[in-house]
This record gives C-alpha cells, sequence and structure tokens, in this order.
C-alpha cells in the first residue's frame, strides 16, 4: 500500500469522527419565533407550561432524538408533546419537543426537520 494512501485513510477517518461527535453537539437547526407558530402550536406550548390536561394519550412520552436532528441529550431529556392539525382523524405530524434543559422545538413533518422555538 502507498503511504499517501494511508495518509489520505488516517484523514478521512479523522474527519468522520469529527464529523459525528458535531453531530451529537450541535445539529444545524432552524429558529421559528413563537408568534409564528400555527395557533395550535402555541395552545400546545401552553398546555406544555401548566404540565396539561394534554388531549392526547402519548403527549409527554421521552422524545428519543434517534435520527440526531436534536442536540444530543441523555436518553429522557426529550418529551413530545402533538400538535393537532385541522382536519386530521390522527395526531397528524406536527409535535413540540420539549428539553429537560429548556429549548423547545417544532417540527410540522414527523421529525424530518426542526426549528428551535423563540419566543
Amino acid at each position: 500500500m502507498a503511504p499517501g494512501f494511508f495518509k489520505v485513510l488516517v484523514v478521512a477517518a479523522a474527519l468522520a469522527v469529527a464529523g459525528v461527535a458535531s453531530a451529537r453537539t450541535a445539529p444545524a437547526l432552524g429558529d421559528i419565533q413563537q408568534a409564528d407558530l400555527p395557533p395550535e402550536a402555541r395552545q400546545t406550548l401552553k398546555l406544555i407550561e401548566r404540565g396539561g390536561p394534554f388531549p392526547y394519550r402519548r403527549d409527554g412520552i421521552v422524545f428519543q432524538n434517534r435520527e440526531g436532528r436534536l442536540p444530543y441529550r441523555d436518553r429522557g431529556c426529550y418529551r413530545e408533546y402533538t400538535v393537532p392539525t385541522p382536519g386530521e382523524r390522527d395526531r397528524g405530524a406536527r409535535r413540540i419537543i420539549s428539553s429537560c434543559d429548556g429549548p423547545r422545538y417544532y417540527t410540522g413533518d414527523h421529525y424530518r426537520s426542526f426549528q428551535r422555538i423563540r419566543p
């Protein structure tokens, strides 16, 4: 094996490890102002602040962040809440994810993308 190939392989491995580490700490997220959320999401935020009662049985369950689209937190830190979608018969795709350390996130596409909710 040529020495140059080995050097490229080492650099590629280091970049891959760095990419995994940075993905666990700070994925790129957009922001959304609370006032720009759908009215149902603002109502869900009020319910979260009050501690319920929540309209869906699964509201408040642990969100596992399996895809790593939110900043890394210990298991159990994230909780998910349904944002009702007018016209939907089930829970729909919209959620608010609440973090144990404060930030809240909105997804309108069932976890494919998130926006950090700003006051």
